[in-house]
């Protein structure tokens, strides 16, 4: 499920998209190496930025628009938190508690463990992460992986484009017609460090979380959530080792029913 990208968060993408391909436009029209190789005939390099700008924008509307995991109705949900097929009856231990089903108390649904309610999206979310303003969407169980790779995405678009902004400042005698010349470039530079910086540190943060199965959510607010906050601060029941971590979510699709994970690891019920 798709959100209408006319709909909420429709001027932030509008200004995304605008603020990448004026930026992209600038680097072709100023005297940089993509210009250069442009004039050149050498086109391998400007075509495969244009691709890397067109699939960062590509991935940040896939984000942005994807279901993050909205839990939409009762029925669906209590499949995943009691288990409702056999193949999963048999995955939980003989010895695993009942836990007591949380409600929301603002959509009135039963929330599987990990979930949140958005404020801002007005949904409960599966394994929700955090609701990021720059997509205008939550992230959670549907689109996280997605989200950790449109940052990388972006990142490489960022930091080449630095690389292009540089070989494209000129030479002046003084610091007066540097500016005049340089003017436009040394924004874009500015602009993009900082952007830089931004997403490394985002995409550096979810790297560490995803190694510790832990979510945004869970790592800023362990203290009230009710399955974490009897936990000891280095203790996680959902951990099961940085490579395990890292290959579940990456290469493994489909929902996880928490609850039978957390039993597993013999916590005690909520």
């Amino acid at each position: 499920m798709f959100k209408n990208v006319f709909g909420s968060g429709f001027l932030v993408r509008t200004a995304h998209v605008v603020l990448t391909w004026i930026i992209t436009l600038i680097l072709f029209l100023y005297e940089t190496e993509l210009r250069r190789q442009e004039e050149a005939g050498q086109l391998l390099q400007p075509v495969l930025f244009v691709l890397l700008v067109l699939l960062s924008v590509l991935l940040y509307f896939a984000v942005s628009l994807m279901d993050p995991g909205f839990i939409l109705s009762e029925d669906g949900d209590l499949q995943f938190t009691l288990g409702a097929t056999e193949e999963q009856q048999d995955m939980t231990p003989p010895s695993a508690k009942p836990l007591r089903q949380r409600r929301c108390g603002h959509c009135l649904l039963q929330q599987p463990m990990r979930s949140k309610h958005c404020q801002t999206c007005r949904h409960c979310v599966r394994r929700y992460d955090h609701h990021c303003p720059w997509i205008e969407n939550c992230v959670g169980e549907r689109n996280h992986r997605w989200f950790v790779l449109y940052l990388a995405v972006q990142l490489l678009v960022l930091l080449w484009g630095l690389h292009i902004t540089w070989t494209g400042f000129s030479h002046a005698p003084s610091w007066s017609p540097w500016l005049r010349a340089n003017g436009v470039l040394l924004a874009v530079c500015g602009l993009l460090v900082l952007l830089a910086l931004v997403v490394l540190l985002l995409l550096g943060s979810h790297l560490y979380l995803i190694s510790m199965n832990a979510t945004t959510w869970e790592f800023m607010s362990r203290h009230r959530i009710s399955y974490l906050k009897h936990c000891g601060a280095d203790e996680n029941p959902f951990d099961r080792g940085a490579a395990r971590n890292l290959w579940g979510f990456f290469c493994e699709w489909g929902s996880v029913v928490w609850e039978q994970v957390y039993f597993r690891e013999g916590s005690d019920p909520v």
